[in-house]
C-alpha cells in the first residue's frame, strides 16, 4: 500500500447540511429558477402582444411606408423624420387634439358627476333598489354597436323620438340633426351662442355609457364609510350638504382621483364611440379617428404610426404631471 507524501486530499465544498440536505445558495438558485419558470409565460405574452407591436410602430413611424408597401417594411429600411414633421405641422392634428381634449375633459367630468349623483341617490335602502342598480349598469355592459344604433335612431331628424318630442312639446322650430350639424345657434339672455351640436352629442353618449363604471366604484367606497362618523355629525346638527362636503367627499376624493385618471386615459384613446356615431364628421374628429383615417383612408402607415406616437407622448406627459401633483399632495397630507 503506497501513499503520496506532501499532498493532502482535496475536499469538495458543498452547501449540504449535516443531515444531507442542501441549503443556502442551492435553495436560492432553485427558487430563482422556479420563479423564472412561473413568470416566463407572462413575459413571453407581454413580449409578443405589447413590446413587439410598440417597437414595430416606432419603426414604421420613422419610415415612409404605405399600406401597399407593408410587406417590404423591415428593420433596415430608410429612416426619416418626415412623418413627424408632416404630422406636427398639420393643422388637422392640432384641431383634432383640441377636440380630443374637450371630449376627454367634459366626458370624464360628466361621467364622474352623474356616477356620483347616482351612487348617492341609491345609497339608502328602499324597495326595488337592487333592480334599479342592475338596470343602471346596462349602458356599460351593452355592446357599443347596439348602443350607437339606438342613439342614432332616437336622434334621427326624420323619425327619431327626440326630434318628435322637441317639435311637438318643446317648441322647436324644426328638427335638429344632432349627429351631422357642426354648430347650432342658441339664444341665451338675448345673446346668440354657437353650440357644437355634434360634439356635445358624442360627449353625452360617452357620459351615458361610462357613468355606471364610476357608479360602481363610488358605491363600493360609500359602503366602507363608517356610519358612526355620520351619526355623530347628524347629532351635531349637520345638514345633508354639510355632511357631504365635510364627511363623504373627503372619503371619496382618492377614489374620484383614480377614476378621473382612468376615465381620462380611456376617453382620450376612445375611437369606436365617435366613429360609430359620426365617423369623425361635423367637428368630432378626435385624434384616434384621425389615426384611423391616416391608416385606412390614405393608406399612410408611416404618418399614422407617427401620429399614434405623438398621441402616446402627450398622454404620457399628462399622466406624469398628474402623478407628480398626486404624490406631492399625498406627502403634504
Amino acid at each position: 500500500m503506497t501513499t503520496t507524501l506532501g499532498k493532502t486530499p482535496r475536499t469538495r465544498k458543498t452547501n449540504s447540511s449535516p443531515s444531507g440536505l442542501r441549503t443556502g445558495g442551492g435553495v436560492s438558485r432553485r427558487q430563482a429558477r422556479a420563479g423564472l419558470a412561473l413568470v416566463s409565460p407572462s413575459l413571453i405574452i407581454v413580449l409578443f402582444l405589447v413590446v413587439l407591436p410598440i417597437l414595430w410602430t416606432v419603426m414604421l413611424a420613422f419610415q415612409d411606408v404605405r399600406l401597399i408597401q407593408i410587406r417590404r417594411a423591415n428593420l433596415f429600411g430608410n429612416y426619416t423624420l418626415d412623418n413627424f414633421i408632416g404630422v406636427l405641422t398639420s393643422e388637422a392634428l392640432w384641431s383634432s387634439l383640441g377636440t380630443t381634449l374637450a371630449y376627454s375633459v367634459l366626458g370624464t367630468l360628466g361621467a364622474i358627476i352623474v356616477g356620483l349623483a347616482a351612487a348617492l341617490a341609491l345609497r339608502n335602502a328602499f324597495r326595488g333598489r337592487t333592480l334599479i342598480r342592475a338596470a343602471m349598469l346596462l349602458p356599460y355592459v351593452a355592446p357599443v354597436v347596439a348602443s350607437a344604433f339606438v342613439w342614432k335612431t332616437m336622434l334621427n331628424p326624420q323619425f327619431g323620438v327626440v326630434n318628435a318630442w322637441g317639435t311637438g312639446f318643446l317648441g322647436w322650430d324644426q328638427p335638429i340633426s344632432f349627429l351631422t350639424t357642426r354648430t347650432t345657434d342658441w339664444s341665451v339672455l338675448g345673446l346668440t351662442v354657437p353650440v357644437p351640436t355634434a360634439l356635445f352629442t358624442v360627449i353625452a353618449f360617452e357620459i351615458w355609457r361610462t357613468f355606471p363604471f364610476v357608479f360602481l366604484f363610488i358605491t363600493a367606497r360609500l359602503q366602507a364609510v363608517p356610519k358612526s362618523i355620520e351619526e355623530a355629525a347628524r347629532m351635531d346638527g349637520a345638514v345633508p350638504t354639510q355632511m357631504f362636503r365635510h364627511i363623504l367627499l373627503p372619503q371619496l376624493l382618492p377614489t374620484i382621483a383614480v377614476l378621473s385618471v382612468l376615465r381620462f386615459i380611456w376617453t382620450f384613446n376612445n375611437f369606436d364611440d365617435v366613429y360609430l356615431l359620426t365617423g369623425g364628421g361635423a367637428g368630432t374628429e378626435v385624434v384616434s379617428v384621425g389615426v384611423f383615417n391616416y391608416l385606412i383612408g390614405r393608406g399612410d402607415i408611416g404618418s399614422a404610426s407617427a401620429q399614434a406616437l405623438v398621441l402616446a407622448a402627450i398622454l404620457t406627459v399628462m399622466v406624469l404631471v398628474y402623478m407628480k401633483f398626486a404624490v406631492k399632495d399625498e406627502e403634504v397630507a
